[in-house]
């Protein structure tokens, strides 16, 4: 790890790329984990997609209310929190995450690029207009509970989960944002992540493709297929609060 401390140190623009391995040390269920009560009957991947929603939106509404309450539930953990001290001792530093929980933003980080959505961001599900609502997920939700959706304050149709379905595109902006800034940083921390995931996989290879270097950060060793590239294995909440600790004591 003492190789990549100077890298750091002297870097201009970092980006971090966090997955779902970085909300899994704080608890947050991954959708490869077990599900309980009701949700056990169901394959999270038939739930999360907009057919799904439109057969059956209070069942689909009340898993996202679960996972909201799954979310309430835990706190940012190391990782996170060493994310947002980086940003203060780095000139600049761009926060990508493929997470819809938030997070990072309760550990302290701001701006941070949300490729997959927000949980905590609804929007209806025809006009896509931003729906307010209580931060606090429905107690019900335990478990597993059909729960009907609110509805849309604009046009009264069914308020939908603010996050990124299985067969919709990413947010062209937030996509756009994240490739911007992977084209420009010099160092790209890529954090829990497994890398399969497309299109958002592409962006190391941006990265690398414009001369920075990128570092991975995960439990099980990757063997590097670039020059420039670095894999180190740990979890996310010992790995970097050690590397920040280390390039800025």
């Amino acid at each position: 790890m003492a190789f990549c401390l100077p890298l750091l140190r002297q870097a201009s623009h970092v980006v971090v790329f966090s997955g779902a391995g970085v909300s899994a040390e704080s608890g947050i269920p991954t959708f490869r984990d077990a599900l309980t009560g009701l949700w056990a009957l169901h394959d999270p991947m038939d739930l999360a997609t907009p057919d799904a929603f439109e057969r059956d939106p209070a069942l689909v509404w009340g898993w996202y209310e679960w996972r909201r309450l799954q979310l309430r539930r835990t706190q940012p953990n190391a990782a996170h929190m060493a994310i947002a001290e980086l940003a203060s001792r780095v000139p600049r530093l761009t926060l990508v995450t493929q997470n819809v929980d938030d997070l990072h933003e309760r550990a302290g980080s701001t701006d941070v690029i949300h490729l997959h959505g927000n949980l905590q961001s609804p929007r209806c599900s025809v006009c896509a207009a931003l729906h307010p609502f209580n931060i606090q997920a429905q107690e019900s939700a335990e478990e597993g509970s059909r729960i009907e959706p609110p509805s849309c304050e604009t046009c009264n149709n069914p308020v939908r989960p603010g996050v990124v379905w299985f067969g919709e595109s990413l947010p062209e902006q937030a996509f756009q944002d994240a490739f911007d800034a992977a084209g420009d940083c010099n160092l790209l921390l890529s954090v829990g992540t497994s890398g399969v995931v497309q299109p958002a996989a592409l962006i190391p290879e941006v990265a690398l493709q414009h001369g920075a270097h990128v570092m991975h950060v995960n439990p099980q060793a990757t063997t590097p297929q670039h020059p420039r590239e670095t894999s180190i294995k740990g979890p996310a909440g010992v790995v970097l609060p050690a590397l920040v600790a280390g390039a800025f004591a």
